[in-house]
């Protein structure tokens, strides 16, 4: 290996503006790490990484030249792949803790909840998630219509493939842990779900009979879960810096030039994410929080599914914000966050394939009279539930909408906006774990209400 490939395929720095956007980044950890020693908020540091990131992916854009294929920049590459080490790697270290922090936690609460209560709390929880994946589905076909989206949009040179289609049949039985090991190793969070449900329900059966013989699992059961949580706190305590770099990489690595040509979608998705987040806070509010109540307590998962663009990475902070700063019951919490990573997602299951379909209906000419609009919200709200634990689940959820609405033929015109699903998965993601949080808060609210 020469000295030119040790530097350009090994270490990565082969030009001067690597090592220059490298230092900066360190530069901005030292003043992240000097508002922490200031006793500065957490939440405010927070907002801080994602201006400093923002800032900053907009900087190496401008001196890259706003470029329209930034990945053909090797610098540009260079930097995104270290920036990329920092924010993706502490991703990679919070998905570490998700199955052992799911399946603890729901082991935890099974074993010492009534099964009535869990009865309830597993039908309350979908019909929450479902349900407001249905309103985001509505608000999107409202808006793709009043912004006429799809008329003069610019399709030269853009295409897209279909994602293959799973029937919701073979979905659901795909849920099933048949191997729970493999479920767990795969990320399947909602069969570790199912394994940790009966094995919770086994531990209370056995209670009665057996205490003494199963007494030393519950014990290891409850230390193992404190730990684990310690683990959570202690890479938490990160997440300002990893901030910086998740949303400066984003920036950075995709370009500005290619969000020109599908502006008015971009407007009508993030336009709709805020009425959907302001129905979001209204349902909190009749559960008793207050919208700026809410978004103080919300703010560092907002943030970080925001910057990271993974509900599921996120679910750790999901689950500490609720019980921490919600007060929602621990169980609860881990119950509805985990299944609220994999199914009923408000942003990439319901606001965007409803956006995206009336854009297609649009460029093509299709019919769009009532029937079309009920039956489009019909097929989002089954889809949101079909599509639950698969990877690229917005792209799944628009394939399974379009081609149940009889459009599949046309789905290569939506490349411009496939181009561009970074941009549009920052504010989707976050509207997912929005959602997560409202229906955990009134699937608690109404389980403590029926206690009084």
């Amino acid at each position: 290996m020469n000295d030119n490939m040790f530097m350009t395929e090994f270490l990565l720095l082969s030009d001067v503006r690597t090592w220059i956007f490298i230092g900066i980044l360190i530069v901005l950890f030292g003043v992240i790490n000097r508002f922490e020693k200031k006793k500065v908020k957490f939440s405010t540091r927070m907002i801080a990484g994602t201006i400093i990131g923002f800032a900053l992916g907009v900087m190496i854009q401008w001196v890259a030249g706003f470029p329209s294929v930034p990945g053909d920049v090797k610098w540009l590459s260079e930097v995104s792949s270290w920036y990329g080490l920092v924010g993706n790697g502490f991703m990679d270290l919070l998905k570490m803790l998700v199955v052992p922090l799911v399946f603890l936690s729901i082991v935890k609460v099974i074993m010492n909840m009534q099964g009535e209560n869990l009865g309830k709390m597993t039908a309350r929880t979908i019909g929450m998630l479902v349900g407001t994946t249905l309103i985001a589905a509505v608000i999107g076909i409202v808006l793709g219509t009043i912004f006429n989206l799809g008329t003069g949009l610019s399709i030269e040179g853009q295409t897209a493939e279909i994602r293959e289609v799973t029937s919701l049949v073979n979905t659901l039985r795909g849920l099933l842990p048949s191997n729970p090991v493999a479920a767990m190793s795969e990320g399947n969070i909602v069969a570790v779900v199912i394994f940790a449900a009966f094995i919770g329900i086994a531990i209370r059966r056995l209670s009665k009979k057996q205490n003494e013989v199963i007494e030393p699992f519950v014990k290891w059961v409850e230390a193992f879960y404190k730990i684990i949580l310690s683990v959570a706190m202690t890479i938490i305590k990160f997440m300002p810096y990893a901030v910086i770099a998740l949303f400066a990489n984003t920036i950075s690595s995709r370009g500005i030039d290619v969000l020109g040509s599908v502006v008015k979608f971009i407007v009508a998705i993030y336009l709709g994410i805020i009425i959907v987040f302001v129905v979001h806070l209204m349902i909190a509010l009749i559960n008793g929080v207050g919208p700026k109540t809410y978004i103080k307590n919300a703010i560092e998962p907002l943030v970080l599914a925001f910057t990271s663009r993974s509900s599921l990475g996120t679910l750790p902070v999901t689950i500490e914000t609720l019980h921490q700063k919600f007060n929602v019951d621990e169980g609860v919490a881990s119950f509805v966050g985990s299944l609220g990573s994999n199914m009923g997602m408000n942003g990439c299951a319901g606001l965007y394939p409803a956006l995206m379909t009336i854009m297609l209906a649009q460029m093509t000419g299709a019919k769009m009279d009532l029937s079309f609009f009920i039956m489009l919200a019909i097929v989002i709200a089954i889809s949101s539930f079909g599509i639950a634990g698969l990877p690229g689940s917005a792209t799944i959820a628009i394939s399974v909408v379009i081609s149940g609405m009889g459009m599949g033929e046309y789905f290569p015109l939506v490349g411009a906006i496939i181009a561009i699903d970074p941009i549009l998965d920052m504010g989707r993601t976050m509207l997912n774990v929005n959602g997560t949080l409202v229906s955990a808060l009134v699937v608690d609210r109404s389980l403590r209400n029926e206690k009084k």
